[in-house]
């Protein structure tokens, strides 16, 4: 049996790279999913892929910092199939990229509240829905970075996906009890399109893939297979934890 039959999941940053790849992927483990980003005709495109090969997919374009978007994507899954069962909040962006001392305050802001505060504002809505079907899966994509290794320019980023490793830990230990699993998926260096424009030359492209024990990127499919263990009851008897899926950088030297 599919490893989604019968649930409804919301997938945020899903118009490209690990939001993309992983809407398909649980489309195809049988799950509907309600799929967001700023970028409405390559989230279409993600729609009708889902689509052509049986699945079912319903595109909601927003601005994932919008409290309002957060509420609308939960009531379109409950209006439309149900009810929520999993929700993958992966929208993100490596944002202000400089030094601490250089970062202006604007900056700063702007990229918690891309990376932590749209997350915290999708479980505010998520985890109520959750509960009202007996419990769920909350996913945060996180990140290696800050957390295995620290990489000079991106105080901002890490310190918001660190952010959502203690997010998440206390959604666990509010609503375990209570059926709601919430977990952190931390990703090695990942061959997407927000990956290349940070790795926009075959030097840094081969610094990074050096960083990892197995001297490569991730495809955006292994990210999203992890993914899904964590969706799915595989995973079962996992909450508050911060996996990494980061192909050996917390184990490199070289």
């Amino acid at each position: 049996m599919p490893a989604l039959t019968d649930k409804v999941a919301v997938i945020t940053g899903a118009s490209s790279g690990i939001g993309a790849a992983a809407a398909r992927l649980f489309a195809a483990e049988g799950a509907a999913v309600i799929v967001t980003a700023r970028r409405e005709a390559q989230l279409s495109a993600v729609v009708a892929a889902i689509e052509a090969e049986g699945g079912r997919a319903v595109a909601v374009a927003g601005d994932i910092r919008d409290p309002a978007l957060a509420e609308r994507l939960v009531r379109t899954a409950v209006e439309r199939f149900g009810g929520l069962d999993v929700a993958l909040n992966n929208a993100g962006a490596i944002g202000a990229n400089e030094p601490t001392s250089e970062i202006t305050l604007e900056r700063w802001r702007d990229t918690l509240d891309l990376n932590l505060t749209a997350a915290f504002l999708g479980a505010k809505h998520q985890i109520p829905a959750m509960l009202a079907r007996g419990g769920g899966s909350l996913i945060f994509t996180s990140t290696f970075v800050g957390h295995a290794i620290g990489m000079p320019g991106m105080a901002a980023y890490a310190a918001a996906k660190a952010g959502l490793v203690g997010l998440s830990r206390v959604i666990a230990a509010e609503f375990g009890a209570r059926g709601v699993r919430s977990n952190c998926l931390l990703p090695g260096g990942t061959d997407t399109e927000a990956g290349r424009e940070f790795a926009h030359t075959p030097e840094i492209i081969a610094f990074v893939e050096g960083m990892h024990a197995l001297k490569r990127m991730a495809s955006p499919d292994e990210i999203a297979r992890a993914a899904l263990f964590l969706a799915s009851d595989a995973s079962s008897f996992m909450t508050g934890t911060a996996m990494l899926v980061d192909g050996g950088v917390s184990i490199s030297k070289t």
